[in-house]
Parts: structure tokens; C-alpha cells; sequence
């Protein structure tokens, strides 16, 4: 077996961005920038109003208060910019240009409008720069926007739309095809003989695998025979950036896929890795794609993949942080264990007394398909700890964040 991060470095070790690929801004959210998207404006691109107010100019407030101006012109969102007079207040509206010569504005609500004559009275003076927003204020006219590797965001996609650009360049979706094995895999809803079960791994995988960008197809089940095995992974070789086996990677005498893998072209890098549950893992290589091995207990699988499939998805995107934070917080529940592998236990985080911690859930069981569904975060026990306890504080991964 080898060491969890020198398992997960060996896999993401020289991968790189597959290509890119140019879409509309509305559908870049998710999607990983594969350039750099620098302002080719300032924004805002004028002074501007935050509030629906009125416009002074400081310099015509002298001696004492209360201060009385006629009223003359008006700057909406959008409207042709009025000439500003000297003396005299110009009604605005939030988002509309300032007039030359202003320096200040009031809230609508800190000034009367006087009846009669369109004057206005104010009792306090407002402070120059008041309510403006400045041009560049947000970014300047060259300045990076956003960079290279993001994964873009709704936000981000807003952003770029400001800046003008109906489009922006991402990185290629990677191809994945799952193969699930098994003799007693059937579909979900499908009748099925004694023994035989709803196959879920692959439902989860093609989940996770989507949510970090990719395009998955799920290929049909392949039954614990070698050969049939063997042409199943080299077809999906032969379309595919990744290929997930689930399944028949351990040392049963019907785990056929590890050798499987090895007859259709695939030089494995390592197999079993030091953690738990998810031991029977295969990583390896058979050109340009990259062919991951699962066990098939679904917690195990669930977890190997969040593990290593999800970072790798995000680096063949090129991903900036293809690897999720860790936070560290105190668990609730407690736990003996044999020392030496790295552990990570399903839970949930609650909240109580504004302070956030991770609650164990009751089955860690390898087989339980109902940890995952139950939990939000894994937490990470350390290979040398032989036991967990209430109170203890370790690191922490959330799931949504993987």
C-alpha cells in the first residue's frame, strides 16, 4: 500500500488542462476559465450616483445653515447629461452620471423640497465625495478581472458580462464512461433473480462527476468474466478521457477488472492505497487516458472517487484548486480503530452556541449505501490515531465542497 498523498500526487502529476472550448457567458458558470480576463474599461466607466438624491456642488455651501438652492436639470440612469450650474442643485437618480462640476450628493430623504419655485433646503452639507461612486472604483481600465483556472461562478459569469464579453474561453468537459461490474448488478426498477441488487455506485459516481464538469455515460454492466471484461475497457479507452471502473479490483477470485485493465493496455501506476474504507484502488494509464479503479463496497467506491476522481476531473480542467479545504472543527461521537490507515468517517455538521461541528454518523460501514446520503462532510483521522473521541478537533471536508 502507499501513502494517501503520495497516492493522490502520483495521480494528478503532470495533468493539464485537456483544451477550451468558447460559450456563452450565461452557460460559463461551472465551467473553468481557460484565460485571463482582463477589464478593457474602468468600472464603473463614469462618477456615478448610489442613491436617488440631489447633486451639489460643496464649495456653494458657506455660513450657517439652513441652506436653500434652486433646483435645475436632472441626471437619470441612461439620460443625456444636464449642464450643471454653479449655485444651484441638479435632481439624480441612482446609477446616473455626475454632472460636471458636482462633488456631493444628498439622500433624497436629507433634503425638502420647498413649494413654489423648485427650490430645495438642506441642513446638513454633504460631505464631498458623498454617494458618488468613482470611476475604476470596482476595477481599472488593464487590471485582471478574473484569472486563469477559476471555476466561474454566477458571479463571475456577471462579472464578464459587464465587462462587455458575451462569451469566454473554458476548458474542454472531460469524457468519462463508468463501467460497473458485477454478476449481481441490475438495473434500478429492472426485475431481477434472488441475490441479484439495484446497482447505485455508478448512479453516484456520474453524479459527482457532472457536478465537478464532466460529461459521463454510464456503459452497460459488465458481467466477472475476463474477457468480456477486457473488450469493455478497451472500448471505453478508445472515446473516453477517463474510464471509472467500479468494482473487482481486490483479490477474489471473481475480481476480474484489475487484470483486465492490465490486458487491455492500461500500465497501472499503483494499486492499494492506505486508507479506509477504499483500500482496492487502481490508478493507471493507457496513452492519454487515465483509468481509475474502484472497489465496489459503495461507501468505498463513493469515497475514492470524491477522493481522487473529483480532484482529477478538476485538474484535467485545469482547475486552480482542484484539491478541496479542509477545515478544522471538534467532533461529536467517539471511536476505536487500528492504527495505520487514514480514516475517513461519514457526518454531518450542525451548528449550536455559533460554533460548527462534525457529528459522527452511526454506520461507517464500507457497504452502507446510506452513509453518503445521510452525510454532508468526511471527517479525516490521521493514520497513527487509534481512537476518536467527543470533543477532539481534526480536519474536516464537506462534501459540496469536494
Amino acid at each position: 500500500m502507499i501513502r494517501f498523498e503520495e497516492a493522490r500526487e502520483r495521480l494528478l502529476h503532470g495533468v493539464r488542462a485537456l483544451g477550451a472550448e468558447r460559450v456563452g457567458v450565461d452557460l460559463a458558470p461551472g465551467r473553468v476559465l481557460a484565460e485571463e480576463i482582463v477589464a478593457g474599461c474602468d468600472m464603473p466607466a463614469f462618477d456615478h450616483s448610489a442613491m436617488d438624491g440631489y447633486a451639489f456642488a460643496s464649495e456653494d455651501f458657506t455660513g450657517d445653515g439652513p441652506w436653500e438652492l434652486p433646483l435645475k436639470g436632472e441626471s437619470s440612469a441612461g439620460g443625456v447629461l444636464p449642464l450643471f450650474e454653479r449655485g444651484t442643485t441638479c435632481r439624480i437618480f441612482t446609477g446616473a452620471r455626475l454632472p460636471d462640476g458636482c462633488d456631493s450628493i444628498a439622500p433624497q430623504e436629507d433634503v425638502e423640497r420647498l413649494t413654489g419655485p423648485d427650490r430645495v433646503r438642506l441642513a446638513k452639507v454633504p460631505a464631498p465625495g458623498a454617494w458618488i461612486r468613482r470611476r475604476g472604483a470596482d476595477l481599472a481600465r488593464g487590471a485582471a478581472a478574473i484569472t486563469r483556472g477559476t471555476r466561474l461562478s454566477g458571479g463571475h459569469a456577471a462579472l464578464a458580462a459587464a465587462l462587455d464579453r458575451p462569451s469566454v474561453l473554458v476548458a474542454r468537459r472531460p469524457q468519462v464512461t463508468v463501467l460497473c461490474t458485477g454478476d449481481e448488478l441490475r438495473a434500478p426498477g429492472e426485475p431481477g433473480a434472488e441475490g441479484t441488487i439495484a446497482e447505485s455506485n455508478g448512479t453516484f459516481v456520474a453524479a459527482m462527476g457532472r457536478a465537478a464538469g464532466a460529461i459521463v455515460r454510464i456503459a452497460p454492466f459488465v458481467r466477472d468474466d475476463l474477457g468480456e471484461a477486457e473488450r469493455e475497457v478497451r472500448e471505453a479507452l478508445s472515446g473516453s478521457d477517463l474510464v471509472v471502473t467500479i468494482g473487482g479490483v481486490s483479490v477474489g477470485d471473481r475480481d476480474v477488472m484489475k487484470a483486465a485493465l492490465e490486458k487491455a493496455g492500461v500500465a497501472l501506476d499503483f494499486w492499494r492505497v492506505a486508507i479506509k474504507p477504499g483500500k482496492p484502488l487502481c490508478v493507471g494509464r493507457a496513452g492519454r487516458t487515465i483509468a481509475l479503479g474502484l472497489p465496489g463496497n459503495p461507501a468505498s467506491a463513493s469515497l475514492t472517487f470524491l477522493l481522487f476522481g473529483v480532484p482529477l476531473l478538476r485538474a484535467m480542467q485545469g482547475d486552480r484548486e482542484p484539491l478541496p479545504a479542509r477545515w478544522r472543527m471538534a467532533v461529536e461521537g467517539s471511536l476505536r480503530r487500528a492504527a495505520g490507515r487514514m480514516e475517513f468517517l461519514r457526518a454531518r455538521i450542525v451548528t449550536s452556541g455559533g460554533a460548527p461541528r462534525a457529528v459522527l454518523l452511526p454506520n461507517q460501514a464500507s457497504g452502507a449505501v446510506t452513509s453518503f446520503a445521510d452525510a454532508d462532510a468526511l471527517v479525516v483521522v490521521p493514520p497513527e490515531k487509534e481512537r476518536v473521541d467527543s470533543g477532539d478537533a481534526l480536519e474536516v471536508i464537506r462534501i459540496a465542497e469536494v
